[in-house]
């Protein structure tokens, strides 16, 4: 975002004016010492509690790589020898339940859904239901696209978190944001509108691996407050990593 471009800038200019770097090498390892921080404030440890069942509770808008993200994060909980569920809580869109299917297949979870234009609330409850009684250690759900403009599905999601709460202390455990990294300027107003109806507890960054340089990522930390939590840096199952803001800023320059 322009603001934490500037405030960064301002802040360098202070340095270079105090004679704390003198040559571009020096300034070019101030800059990336405090993009790290910027990032580093934010940083806290996914699911930091240890609990029974963890709820995840995934949102963001349609062609964000929600789907995607999810499956890969199922696969990243699966190879940490924990058994997960997954939640076709998207009921909106016809074919999403069939893409978190296939996912399912894939990673070797089950899904638990119903028709299409069914309740998301009710889905989110047979969930925790079959979760806890297959003795899983993580849920995640799905939920549908909203597009940041329509109310009536904000609501809905509300609601969804509100049935997870009451079934399980605490839950969701984490609400995570998935936004597409070559969004730029659009993901920052998406987070702002998601945050407004949810409290968002971490974003995932998909798609980092086109021309995207996720510059992004600095503005949802400084003028969100929100630690990037997963990057997804390709198209295979394996590549969502816990996001690394000292290897991030690395790999800008």
């Amino acid at each position: 975002g322009v603001t934490t471009t500037m405030k960064l800038v301002e802040e360098l200019r202070g340095m270079v004016a105090d004679g704390l770097a003198k040559s571009p090498d020096q300034v070019e390892k101030l800059l990336k010492e405090q993009l790290v921080e910027v990032l580093r404030r934010v940083q806290r440890p996914y699911l930091a509690i240890k609990r029974e069942l963890a709820v995840i509770l995934v949102v963001g808008v349609n062609g964000s790589g929600k789907t995607t993200s999810i499956g890969k994060l199922a696969k990243y909980h699966r190879d940490a020898g924990q058994k997960v569920v997954l939640a076709a809580g998207d009921t909106f869109r016809a074919a999403a339940s069939d893409q978190l299917e296939i996912w399912g297949e894939r990673v070797g979870v089950p899904v638990i859904s119903h028709q299409p234009g069914s309740d998301p609330g009710a889905v989110a409850f047979d969930a925790v239901q079959a979760a806890q009684s297959r003795g899983a250690d993580v849920l995640i759900v799905d939920t549908a696209g909203r597009l940041h403009t329509k109310f009536n599905l904000m609501r809905e999601l509300r609601k969804v978190r509100e049935v997870l709460r009451r079934q399980v202390p605490g839950a969701p455990h984490e609400i995570l944001l998935v936004l597409d990294a070559t969004t730029g300027q659009n993901a920052l107003t998406q987070a702002k509108r998601f945050r407004e109806s949810v409290d968002l507890t971490g974003v995932v960054l998909a798609k980092l691996d086109g021309s995207s340089k996720g510059g992004i990522v600095f503005a949802v930390a400084n003028e969100l407050n929100l630690p990037v939590m997963f990057a997804a840096t390709g198209e295979t199952v394996d590549d969502l990593a816990p996001f690394e803001p000292k290897q991030f800023v690395e790999d800008l320059f």
